[in-house]
């Protein structure tokens, strides 16, 4: 089911578009930044108004690292794992997350504060490693750079 509000949202979007179809990935953003996530249900629903089949619309979604399919917590981070942050210190940054903050790969920490998403590139190769924490890119990435960049999110919640 999709609520009063996303649908009237939707409804707006669909009206830039030459077709429904392409409104697919603004439709589930709106959904996302109701829920947090775009759930099975409101997926279904989604892909009915949209005119494409739930598996096309899946297919979409998960192509997309910022959309997310199941809950994260309140902070996202995505860890780039390309080949130049690997080289210039991403598993010490892995490692440290785990040790220190509880968080794995594809993982949120107890706490639902910070989900830890990898990212096959962020396009950051000059300061490798690199991540984006909520959306906002950061470089040059160390244990206790990431550290401070954590401790001043969960200020924020």
């Amino acid at each position: 089911m999709l609520s009063d509000r996303e649908r009237e949202e939707i409804t707006e979007e669909l009206k830039r578009h030459a077709a429904p179809r392409g409104a697919c990935v603004d439709a589930l953003r709106i959904v996302q930044n109701h829920r947090g996530f775009v759930p099975d249900e409101a997926l279904h629903a989604l892909a009915e108004l949209l005119g494409m089949s739930a598996a096309e619309l899946d297919g979409v979604a998960t192509f997309y690292n910022q959309i997310f399919r199941r809950p994260v917590g309140r902070h996202v981070l995505h860890l780039c794992d390309g080949v130049m942050c690997w080289m210039q210190g991403a598993p010490a940054v892995y490692a440290h997350l785990r040790e220190h903050h509880g968080s794995a790969a594809g993982e949120t920490t107890p706490d639902g504060r910070l989900t830890l998403l990898p990212a096959p590139c962020l396009g950051q190769c000059h300061c490798a490693p690199a991540l984006l924490l909520d959306g906002e890119p950061h470089g040059d990435i160390t244990p206790q750079r990431l550290d401070t960049l954590l401790a001043h999110c969960h200020g924020r919640g």
